[in-house]
């Protein structure tokens, strides 16, 4: 029998949940052990050395939890340093702007594509690259006549607006995500998006799914939003069948019963367990705000005093 495979994921703080619900989603019966860095929330403006070292005790942390492969559900992160946490870990690290990117050229309809992400995020650049590369390997538009325009080189696709939000992460950890402010800070943060014509909306930060409602209302449906988690999955699903077939008959039989610290999502059949670095009383009340009841249990751990351990 196969076992219930492990996967960790790791964000700034609640935008992470996000990416935990679509892996719920498209990949039942799996477990989850999720770490929120709440304590040091948002990351929006910390340096790379800042990011790497947090980004090493997660991961480190969520591998002595059991995780098998790694999901940096943090776009920050995967802009800034993914590539260094490669290489200081063997175990697979998935993160967020390729499997964006790719989902971004296959969904627009125009060949403009927008993006709305943290300061750091798009200083960096990276989801503009991750166009290009994936349009290099021969990822193309799923709508026809844009598909044919592009290939024979008369229809241009490229990120052709990149704009930062750096209130809506604090709001949003704050459970103010369906606050007027929220509102009014989102239609202006869109308006250079519409002032650009973008045609396709990246969500480059998992906080920002949560704010779909709003943010559709102020682009209307002819502007298709683009949440990166969908492609993560896509990814992890590869990553994992390939894992099963490796796995030989004695792996241990797959289990859904959940401990006393985990919680059993009965509609998926999985299993979620959560840390945070911060007060789990607020990520707990938060982040039931936003998926509704879900969160019984978080755990608080001091990840520097843990390591230490």
């Amino acid at each position: 029998m196969q076992k219930q495979r492990v996967i960790g994921v790791f964000d700034s703080g609640v935008g992470g949940l996000t990416v935990v619900k679509e892996i719920f989603r498209q990949l039942p019966g799996v477990r989850v052990v999720y770490f929120g860095d709440t304590a040091r929330v948002p990351y929006g403006s910390r340096s790379s050395e800042e990011l790497i070292r947090f980004g090493e005790e997660m991961i480190t942390f969520l591998i002595g939890r059991g995780a098998e492969v790694i999901v940096a559900a943090c776009n920050t992160s995967s802009a800034a340093v993914l590539p260094v946490l490669r290489e200081l870990f063997a175990i697979p690290i998935i993160g967020m702007i390729e499997p964006g990117a790719c989902l971004a050229v296959k969904m627009t309809t125009g060949g403009r594509i927008g993006l709305i992400a943290t300061e750091t995020t798009v200083r960096s650049n990276a989801y503009a690259s991750g166009v290009s590369r994936a349009l290099a390997k021969g990822v193309a538009p799923d709508d026809p006549a844009l598909r044919k325009a592009w290939k024979q080189g008369e229809g241009a696709i490229s990120l052709v607006k990149a704009q930062s939000c750096p209130l809506l992460v604090p709001l949003i950890e704050a459970g103010l995500a369906e606050s007027t402010e929220t509102r009014r800070l989102v239609r202006s943060y869109l308006t250079p998006l519409q002032a650009a014509g973008a045609d396709t909306l990246i969500l480059g930060c998992t906080h920002y799914p949560f704010l779909e409602p709003v943010i559709k209302e102020i682009l209307g449906k002819d502007v298709l939003l683009v949440d990166p988690a969908v492609g993560v999955c896509e990814d992890l699903k590869v990553l994992l069948e390939a894992a099963a077939e490796a796995t030989t008959e004695a792996t241990t039989e797959a289990t859904t019963e959940a401990t006393t610290e985990e919680i059993f999502v009965p509609e998926c059949g999985g299993v979620v367990r959560y840390f945070v670095s911060g007060d789990p009383g607020l990520f707990r009340q938060v982040g039931n705000t936003l998926l509704g009841d879900q969160i019984d249990f978080v755990e608080q751990v001091n990840l520097e005093m843990n390591l230490k351990g």
